[in-house]
């Protein structure tokens, strides 16, 4: 009988065992899948964080632009830079790599086909259709 006993002590805590590794499966069952997803919103909110801060170095950068195109001198010095305007009285020269004189004098087959008194598009028009005939 002692030895019966002994064996039912054994199966007695072999039980609480499986009992306990039972109650810590479910338990990590069910924490499982909240603490997935509390990383995973951590992640996205550091990403969000990295955003925000990108955004507003860039929305810096544009209201530190907007305050200079609110100076004439700079609007004006960007009309010569970027669009090549010259104030009345000034010539202004562009210089191109390569051209010589001789090149500049002789019309091409295109810029001949051409006629003077007709508005700026039908002579664009007009011409991108011959370049394209080549």
């Amino acid at each position: 009988m002692a030895r019966r006993g002994l064996h039912f002590g054994r199966r007695r805590t072999s039980g609480r065992a499986l009992a306990l590794s039972v109650v810590f499966f479910f338990l990590a069952l069910t924490l499982a899948p909240p603490i997935k997803h509390y990383f995973t919103q951590r992640a996205q909110i550091s990403a969000l964080n990295a955003q925000l801060v990108s955004d507003n170095k860039a929305l810096d950068a544009a209201r530190k632009e907007l305050l200079l195109w609110q100076d004439p001198q700079y609007v004006k010095s960007q009309a010569r830079e970027r669009l090549h305007f010259v104030l009345p009285g000034e010539r202004q020269y562009i210089v191109t790599e390569g051209a010589t004189t001789t090149d500049a004098a002789s019309p091409t087959k295109v810029a001949s086909a051409l006629v003077d008194g007709q508005p700026w598009y039908t002579r664009l028009i007009a011409s991108i259709s011959e370049s394209g005939n080549k």
